[in-house]
């Protein structure tokens, strides 16, 4: 199976190498930033020159952010279509709203609204992950079909318990949870005219509700959830129609 890999820890980063060598028996293509770019979200590198320096056979430095390493690869690199991206393995969780901040999560996303096959997979620990269990489960979950399950402008969303492979009791199917992080501003510095200050936080606390990301997580389980991006709310038509027609601004064809 072609497989791109990308992430936003960077290339050399060991979620990635550790995939590089769970899946060595497909045909992998590595294109990932050149260093670290967590929490970029979807953003994209405007006005000013994307340097791309091949590092090694199939792999590529990419000097912007995970969606431009997307957007690079398919449109530009790759000659041949994929079967699959996988962007990870994530160094930290990605459940919650951390999905909406992840760079990991932006790069299958992008790779998925190009009508690709897209997995983003995560580890939850910030510290001694044990990337080699994720990377295998990855392994195992493509032998089982999971990459059939994926679908264009669609993600699945996996995170994996940072224990070992043993131990984990299996899979769930979850939706996205919440999260709360506290001091998440911290100021480093008082100046006459102003400050600087980090964004960072403490380790977040979780909501841990039934059927949610972060319970299957906490429970020793590996979570898969669907994401979808319509990112239209249809739910709030009719109160909007209410207003407008309350206050005759909804104007209807004769």
């Amino acid at each position: 199976m072609r497989i791109l890999l990308t992430n936003d820890d960077g290339i050399q980063a060991p979620g990635i190498r550790a995939l590089i060598d769970e899946l060595s028996d497909h045909e992998l293509m590595v294109i990932a930033p050149d260093s670290e770019r967590s929490a970029a979200s979807h953003s994209l590198s405007l006005k000013k020159d994307i340097p791309v320096i091949r590092i090694a056979p199939n792999e590529y430095a990419v000097g912007g952010t995970p969606v431009d390493c997307t957007v690079i690869a398919l449109q530009k690199i790759l000659t041949e279509p994929i079967d699959l991206v996988i962007s990870g393995i994530n160094a930290g969780q990605n459940m919650g709203e951390d999905v909406l901040y992840s760079g990991t999560v932006a790069a299958a996303v992008e790779a998925s609204l190009m009508g690709n096959r897209a997995i983003a997979i995560s580890i939850n620990s910030y510290s001694n992950q044990k990337f080699e269990v994720a990377a295998k489960w990855m392994r195992l979950m493509i032998e089982m079909g999971i990459h059939l399950l994926a679908k264009p402008h669609g993600v699945l969303n996996v995170n994996v318990p940072n224990i070992p492979f043993d131990e984990i009791k299996g899979i769930r199917l979850t939706k996205t949870g919440h999260r709360k992080y506290y001091n998440f501003i911290k100021v480093t510095e008082e100046h006459a005219d102003g400050f600087s200050y980090r964004i960072g936080g403490d380790s977040p606390i979780w909501d841990i509700e039934h059927g949610t990301d972060a319970e299957a997580v906490s429970e020793g389980y590996i979570s898969i959830t669907p994401l979808g991006f319509d990112l239209t709310d249809g739910e709030d038509f009719p109160r909007i129609l209410e207003w407008l027609e309350t206050n005759k601004l909804l104007k209807l064809d004769n």
